[in-house]
């Protein structure tokens, strides 16, 4: 019925990633893995999904970039945001829980990019950096999909990128948080497809 009345009013239009992607993989941190962090979401498969589909985008010559949070000991960088959220203390400078994860960390030709709020656009240079390299698709993985995946895949449609959210690779403390999002962002913002899906569109790109 929710799936009808929204259909009706015409959200969850199609929108058909092109032919240049860029993969972003949001804050595989240490925090959302190890049980005695306040982040800790119990999403290994999340990050497992990501580590598959980041060789797929290497293989194919796409750009991968990484995200990072970090902030001063007094989290001035954060502003409002970070004295809302008290569990960003985990991303201080020195905090190991704000390391990646030997599982899924950057390798050679990687980029990280550091930011302070929930989109990886905002305060960063990632909009001119895409749009430079010609970027026409953001596909979006990584923590959570409540939080930083929404708010970047918001983001990339504002600045005119086309956001697919790969469904397996994002994660979230709440499932049923992650699937409410999930809806959300498919019928607002994105485009949704699994891991499958998204390894058989990083393959032909070559074709």
């Amino acid at each position: 019925m929710l799936n009808e009345d929204y259909l009706n009013a015409g959200f969850g239009q199609t929108l058909q990633p092109g032919s240049r992607p860029a993969l972003v993989l949001i804050d595989f941190a240490r925090a959302y893995h190890d049980p005695a962090s306040p982040l800790y979401a119990g999403v290994d498969d999340a990050r497992a999904s990501a580590a598959r589909i980041r060789d797929a985008a290497r293989a194919a010559g796409i750009p991968v970039i990484f995200t990072r949070v970090e902030y001063s000991e007094d989290g001035h960088e954060g502003g409002v945001f970070f004295r809302k959220v008290g569990a960003l203390k985990s991303f201080i400078k020195g905090n190991p829980l704000g390391d990646f994860t030997p599982e899924l960390s950057p390798l050679p030709g990687d980029r990280v990019l550091t930011k302070h709020y929930p989109s990886a656009f905002f305060g960063t240079a990632l909009a001119s950096q895409l749009t430079a390299q010609g970027i026409d698709t953001l596909i979006i993985t990584g923590l959570s999909t409540s939080g930083c995946v929404r708010a970047t895949a918001v983001d990339a449609l504002c600045h005119g990128f086309i956001p697919l959210v790969v469904t397996d690779a994002v994660g979230d403390r709440d499932d049923a948080i992650h699937q409410a999002n999930l809806f959300d962002i498919a019928a607002k913002s994105a485009t949704l497809a699994s891991e499958a899906e998204t390894l058989a569109y990083l393959a032909g790109l070559g074709a």
